[in-house]
């Protein structure tokens, strides 16, 4: 809407001037007393702007930023990372749980959550598990989707705000000809119904650019969230039943400890020392 406004001096025209068509004043018919007058947008925005027009710019202004940050932010990159993708299944495929564990809670991509959320439950059921991914999955995608909202917001507002305004600007125009005695120049009415009209224009031009944006960027965010929930559910699969071992507090089952270690009551290894096996010099004096 800015740059229409903006742009609106270089498309405007002389009233009745150079106009196809126009003819040229009859032989004798009385010339004009002042030159035409140039109709521009920018002109017309300062004899509308009210109320309405100043929300109807703060409106475009705010649509604007959202579709700059939308461009910057609603990209494969930041949403499935293959980074992050890769490290996570190669971490979950060696049995480092508490690498894995310690990764997620580091890393801010949409899998890494999901894993955080999967791997910090505190049960032994793998459906449980997969219920907290699934929450912190759809937690996820509505973070997306309300980075778009207020496009659809504001795309859904303009054109009624728009509305507002020329309803507004025709009250006060057909109250100004009553107080005339209904002596109003058709020129004169025709100008303060353009004035009115023109908030709609505002409106529709706030509107067309925030839905259009919004639609785009709607199917991209449902695409890339998709796969990213179909990535997400094929790791959480990845991950042990048992929730000491999820979380790295004990060696995944099959792991022997490290050569050397034994276990302490409660079943973690102990390095060799004064709680473990003797030293090799202990053995042997």
């Amino acid at each position: 809407m800015c740059l229409f406004l903006l742009g609106g001096p270089a498309l405007a025209q002389p009233v009745g001037a150079g106009a196809p068509g126009a003819t040229a004043p009859a032989p004798g018919a009385p010339a004009a007393g002042a030159p035409a007058a140039d109709i521009t947008l920018w002109g017309l925005f300062r004899e509308s702007f009210d109320f309405f027009t100043v929300l109807l710019v703060l409106g475009s202004l705010v649509a604007w930023t959202v579709i700059i940050m939308a461009v910057i932010d609603v990209r494969r990159k930041n949403i499935i990372p293959e980074e992050s993708e890769q490290i996570i299944r190669k971490l979950a495929k060696g049995g480092l749980w508490s690498d894995l564990r310690q990764f997620v809670r580091e890393d801010d991509a949409f899998v890494s959550r999901v894993m955080r959320a999967a791997i910090e439950a505190p049960v032994d059921d793998k459906e449980a598990v997969r219920e907290a991914a699934e929450l912190s999955a759809s937690e996820e995608v509505a973070g997306w989707f309300r980075k778009i909202e207020p496009l659809n917001v504001i795309g859904n507002l303009g054109p009624l705000l728009g509305l507002a305004g020329t309803v507004y600007g025709m009250v006060i125009a057909f109250a100004a000809l009553g107080q005339a005695g209904g002596q109003a120049t058709p020129a004169g009415l025709s100008v303060g119904i353009s004035k009115a009209l023109f908030h709609t224009l505002l409106g529709l031009l706030l509107a067309l650019p925030a839905l259009a944006v919004f639609g785009h960027y709607r199917s991209v965010i449902d695409r890339l969230c998709t796969r990213a929930m179909v990535i997400s559910a094929e790791l959480v699969e990845m991950l042990p039943t048992e929730a000491r071992t999820r979380r790295g507090d004990a060696p995944a089952p099959g792991v022997r400890p490290a050569a050397g270690a034994v276990r302490s009551p409660a079943g973690s290894p102990l390095p060799p020392g004064p709680m473990g096996p003797p030293s090799p010099a202990a053995r042997n004096p």
